[in-house]
């Protein structure tokens, strides 16, 4: 059975819309820590917006590991309308989030990554699909955008890991318990 992983940059309060306004100090252990996340990875779900974003950004970002590895790899997105953007590997989910991803942890392979899609995984974390919730966190406080852990039920976590970056970055995984 596959693992489904959500990898989010927040900041202090919770705040995972826009980023790159709160993580400014990007560093070589924060780096180290995308690469193992992403290493056993070999699918992506990611939400509609997302992906329209991505898709005009990522094809020819130098921007490593990241780049290569989201470029060639495997991208559902949840979405109700066609695709409008041709990106290598992407294909709409058909029918239910939820239920698209259950069937697909049952599939062989490795770990399916959650990316920067705050509905994506607010949907996943709610109905209970997620196994694991990998958190960069920055030492700013964002003060408005949306939150990644904001309406959501009640949910039981262990750390797994946890390793403060040199820019004071917060890298810490949870394992999301039943």
């Amino acid at each position: 059975m596959r693992k489904i992983v959500v990898y989010e940059l927040v900041s202090l309060d919770g705040v995972a819309e826009a980023p790159d306004g709160f993580i400014v100090d990007w560093d070589d252990v924060m780096d180290a820590n995308l690469a193992s996340v992403i290493a056993t990875q070999d699918a992506v779900v990611l939400g509609r917006r997302s992906y329209a974003e991505w898709a005009r950004f990522w094809p020819s970002s130098p921007i490593e590991p990241f780049a290569t590895f989201i470029n060639g790899v495997t991208k559902y997105v949840a979405t109700s309308t066609p695709l409008d953007q041709d990106w290598a590997n992407a294909t709409a989910i058909e029918g239910g989030l939820v239920d698209f991803v259950r069937e697909l942890r049952q599939q062989s392979g490795g770990d399916v990554g959650v990316h920067a899609s705050i509905s994506v995984a607010q949907a996943l974390l709610a109905a209970g699909v997620v196994d694991e919730l990998r958190l960069v966190m920055a030492p700013r406080i964002a003060g408005h955008g949306r939150r990644l852990l904001e309406g959501l039920p009640s949910i039981r976590l262990e750390t797994i890991r946890s390793e403060v970056s040199p820019s004071g970055t917060l890298l810490i995984d949870y394992r999301v318990l039943p």
